[in-house]
């Protein structure tokens, strides 16, 4: 098991899971050369990480083919052992199969499942389970026999660099949010936020939390609030610099979203904020110092999609906009 390549081409939240695959090969091989293959702009999530020793990215917006052809060649050009696949399209599944490796392991969803040694079932617990499967299970299982069946837990590492950036903002206690997510049944409302904000104990600082392209959110949330030191830091910190601030916020408030998955990876307190998908499908925190926050009722349209959608099928976004304050709030009483 000298060279090993871990691949998870999709979202930000994803790479982040597959840390935990990560934890657990070098757990068992702590000889073997780990890499990742990631999309180009998620790199950054695993700048310096101790067990990585090379990111190969992949950059899917600029002549994606023409890429996708050249990475495949770089794969098959390193002769790995291992290959485990954990996303489950085509295009690295593409990549998997011409990558040499004697081991290839991924989910049988992925078209070109065919050619893998070991395969899986991408299982998905039913909406409301009581015993979901969560993503990191899932993807341990694509390397419980070169391991174990034990999964481990994801982990990001900021540098000695982004825990003294982040000092700056921590003078005081503070809260973070990130009110934003990809799509739109995902993200609870700005104006709840703004609610939410007004009602907070006094005596934190918060921080809206996001990407560049989440500036004017933050901007309409605050403008929404009142009385409050509300910092805007969309587009203004890096990946690991988010999650260093975030590990010692008194709480910190996401969708299902990238963040939530940075608070699991960080060991921070989370309150997980469920609209239209549900902590079933496997993307909920992962952590004792976390609480899913969700609609009381079984809405008959709830979930309405593994993803989410641009708008509310049904018009009425109930599944966001009935969530209480009280039930956000649900940490307060163990600080007063």
């Amino acid at each position: 098991m000298d060279k090993l390549l871990v691949i998870q081409t999709a979202f930000t939240g994803d790479v982040v899971l597959a840390t935990s695959v990560v934890e657990k090969l070098h757990l068992k091989f702590p000889a073997a050369q780990i890499d990742f293959l990631l999309r180009k702009g998620n790199e950054g999530l695993l700048e310096n990480h101790p067990f990585i020793t090379n990111l190969l990215v992949w950059d899917k917006k600029t002549n994606k083919n023409t890429n996708l052809l050249k990475i495949a060649a770089r794969v098959r050009k390193e002769k790995y052992s291992v290959v485990v696949n954990l996303h489950r399209f085509g295009s690295s599944g593409f990549i998997t199969m011409l990558s040499g490796a004697k081991y290839k392991a991924g989910f049988d969803k992925n078209p070109f499942s065919f050619c893998y040694t070991k395969k899986v079932h991408h299982l998905l617990s039913a909406p409301y389970s009581d015993n979901p499967v969560h993503e990191i299970q899932r993807n341990q299982m694509l390397i419980a026999d070169l391991t174990d069946s034990a999964e481990e837990m994801p982990k990001l590492y900021p540098s000695a660099a982004d825990y003294e950036f982040v000092r700056q903002h921590q003078a005081a206690p503070y809260i973070c949010i990130a009110p934003s997510s990809v799509w739109f049944t995902k993200q609870f409302p700005a104006e709840k936020w703004a609610e939410l904000i007004n009602v907070l104990p006094a005596g934190y600082d918060i921080h809206l939390l996001g990407a560049s392209s989440d500036t004017s959110l933050a901007e309409n949330i605050i403008g929404k609030a009142h009385g409050r030191k509300l910092i805007n830091q969309c587009g203004k910190l890096s990946f690991l610099r988010s999650a260093a601030l975030m590990q010692s916020a008194v709480m910190n408030y996401a969708n299902d979203s990238a963040p939530l998955h940075f608070a699991s990876a960080m060991y921070a307190p989370v309150t997980a904020v469920f609209c239209s998908t549900v902590p079933a499908f496997g993307f909920g925190p992962l952590r004792n110092n976390a609480r899913v926050v969700e609609i009381k009722e079984r809405l008959y349209c709830r979930p309405c999609g593994l993803h989410g959608h641009k708008a509310c099928p049904e018009g009425h976004f109930r599944c966001a906009t009935e969530i209480t304050n009280d039930q956000l709030l649900w940490w307060t009483s163990k600080t007063t």
